[in-house]
Parts: C-alpha cells; sequence; structure tokens
C-alpha cells in the first residue's frame, strides 16, 4: 500500500496502517501492552466515556531524518500533559514509561509508514486514553483503556507554509474560565466546531478565540496556540483556559536560542495593530503564519502580514524547529528520540 502514497501531497487525515498499540487499566492497575491489528474497539453501551466524556488524547509526529533515522519528537512533553489531562478530569494517569514504550512500539511497528525525508510528510501519532466501566450515575471510571494509533499525514493547513485569514468571533468562547481549556479533552474541541465551520464557511482558516471571562484578551487560534512578534519581541498569551503546546513552548526555547526575548503575558485584543508578524503553533501545523486578523464583530482589519510573505522571525523558527526534528541540525536541546 505504501507504494501507492503520494508522500509529497498527503492530506492531513486517516490513512489506514498495519498496527495500534493497547493498555488497560483495571483491578487498580495496568497490563501488558497488546498490538493489535483491529480499528476497532468493543466498549459496554454506559461507558462514562460515552455518557460523561472521560476522554483525553494527544499529539505527537515521528519524522524520517535526513540520516534516514526516525526521530520523535519531544515524547516525553506529551506523556507528561496525557497525565495532567488525566488527573484534571479524574482518569487514571497513564504512567510516563508505559507511554514512552508504547510511542516506540507503534512507530517500530509501522516503520514503512513514515514518510521519506524531504517529502514534507509525517507520522502523526495519536494517543487517547477512555473510561470504559459501566456507568450511568456521574462517577469517574474504575477501568480504562489507553490505546496508540499512527497514520501518515500532510500539512495540517492545505495551504502550508504561507500566511491565511484569520477572524475574531465574540459570539462563540471555547473553554469556560477556569475549565478544561488547559487540559487536552475532546470536549474543547466539540466546543470548537461551531465557531470553526463557521468561520471556513466566511472564507477564514481559524478563529482567534478572546478569554471567555472579559473579551479583552487574546487566548488560542482554532486547536493551537496563538504568538505574534512585536518590535522583535516573542509574545504569546498567558491563560489559565490555554493548552500548554509543546511546540510554542519549544518555539519560545529556541527564540531565547536566537536572543529574542520572550513575553508570555495578556495580549489586549487592540495590540494586534502593534505587531508584525503572527502565527498559529502547534504539532499539527507547527507555525502557520497570519496575513490578516478580521474582528468581524467590530470590522477591525489588523493587516499582519503587509507583503503577503511569513515573516522573518516565523520563518527562522519554523525552519530551525523543522530543522531540529528533521536531523538536519544538532539536537542541543536532547528533544528527539530516536527509533533504533
Amino acid at each position: 500500500m505504501t507504494k501507492e502514497l503520494d508522500w509529497s501531497n498527503l492530506a492531513f487525515g486517516y490513512i489506514p496502517t498495519d498496527y495500534n498499540v493497547r493498555c488497560r487499566f483495571a483491578d487498580g492497575k495496568w497490563g501488558p501492552i497488546e498490538v493489535s491489528q483491529s480499528e476497532y474497539i468493543d466498549m459496554h453501551i454506559a461507558a462514562t466515556c460515552l455518557h460523561y466524556g472521560q476522554e483525553v488524547f494527544e499529539g505527537l509526529k515521528a519524522f524520517r531524518g535526513a540520516d534516514g533515522k526516525i526521530r520523535v519528537f519531544r515524547l516525553e512533553e506529551n506523556a507528561r500533559r496525557i497525565r495532567q489531562s488525566a488527573i484534571g478530569i479524574k482518569m487514571e494517569p497513564v504512567p510516563e514509561e508505559i507511554f514512552a514504550e508504547m510511542v516506540k512500539k507503534v512507530v517500530k511497528l509501522n516503520e514503512r509508514f513514515v514518510p521519506p525525508y524531504g517529502s514534507g510528510a509525517s507520522l502523526y501519532i495519536r494517543p487517547i486514553e477512555i473510561g470504559m466501566s459501566a456507568q450511568i450515575g456521574v462517577h469517574p471510571s474504575s477501568e480504562y483503556l489507553f490505546m496508540i494509533l499512527v497514520t501518515p499525514v500532510g500539512p495540517y493547513f492545505k495551504e502550508g507554509f504561507r500566511p491565511t485569514n484569520i477572524c475574531i468571533m465574540r459570539e462563540f468562547d471555547r473553554v469556560a474560565p477556569k475549565g478544561t481549556g488547559r487540559w487536552k479533552v475532546g470536549g474543547n474541541y466539540a466546543a470548537s466546531m461551531e465557531a470553526g465551520e463557521k468561520a471556513h464557511e466566511l472564507g477564514y482558516s481559524a478563529v482567534l478565540y478572546l478569554d471567555p471571562k472579559e473579551k479583552k484578551y487574546i487566548d488560542e487560534c482554532g486547536p493551537a496556540n496563538f504568538f505574534a512578534v512585536k518590535d522583535g519581541v516573542y509574545i504569546t498569551p498567558a491563560s489559565e483556559s490555554i493548552l500548554p503546546s509543546v511546540t510554542n513552548n519549544s518555539l519560545m526555547t529556541l527564540a531565547e536560542d536566537m536572543g529574542i526575548k520572550v513575553e508570555r503575558r495578556h495580549i489586549p485584543v487592540e495590540e494586534l495593530a502593534e505587531i508584525q508578524e503572527a502565527a498559529a503553533c502547534g504539532t499539527a501545523a507547527v507555525a502557520s503564519p497570519v496575513a490578516e486578523i478580521h474582528d468581524l464583530d467590530l470590522d477591525v482589519k489588523y493587516i499582519v502580514a503587509k507583503d503577503g510573505e511569513p515573516g522573518p522571525v516565523t520563518t527562522s523558527l519554523y525552519n530551525r524547529l523543522r530543522a531540529i526534528q528533521l536531523g538536519e541540525e544538532p539536537d542541543t536541546h536532547g528533544w528527539n528520540t530516536i527509533i533504533d
């Protein structure tokens, strides 16, 4: 099947691969790691994941490098984050060592689906944990299933690393103040779908949400974190309702390596008039540059990419991160796990 794949023109979608891996929590302990070729699971009609949203997930990637080696980017950070998400909604957290072992195993088992170096594609890794106990009362499950599937993907935004237009709509909130925004739970994404579809219908790639409490400050950008460059400074929102992005944290570290000042703080919406660059950043897109931000409620347009091109800081950070992921530059921070 892999011979039929057009690696350079893959969409960001699901393509079947050979194996997935699974591990179950029951009777107070995690069981053995299982390898499966089935794309389906059996669950009880009253499972807590179906009725009460006990579900957390992650997204990370594996890349085939310039040296032919396969690298998984920052899997330790994803292992920590899925634990925090699980704890946040009263699920049993997956031990970091089980997470790491399962990531390495599923990538190795599906090695033939890791896209070739130079294709621009990667192997997307999707860990997910779900509550499995039959429960009609609102209580946490006592049994959980942790699984990891993989699939080869192209760019998240079909435009690739090209500036796109985004919009602000105050009629929608992604999450509630002090809610589940800091955790990677499916409900956050369900809550964003109506706004996202409306934005797409209007010709925008994503919604730039404002903070859900006061509607004064920049929050997340669709399914991704937001950052901007203002007078040479990397600025990104500080908020307890924002998912701590592994990619954003990596970009901030690289920015500091390059001598760029980094500020994580509240960003008033009016400050968008003063920025020179902006992007949505996350595992799927890495960094998706912003051309214009249209405040639909006030009918104000903030022109970010005045020449229609990605800005120099965003471009440098994007290229540097990609080079580390692909083994083209030294991994000085020890972010990559090489799959033997």
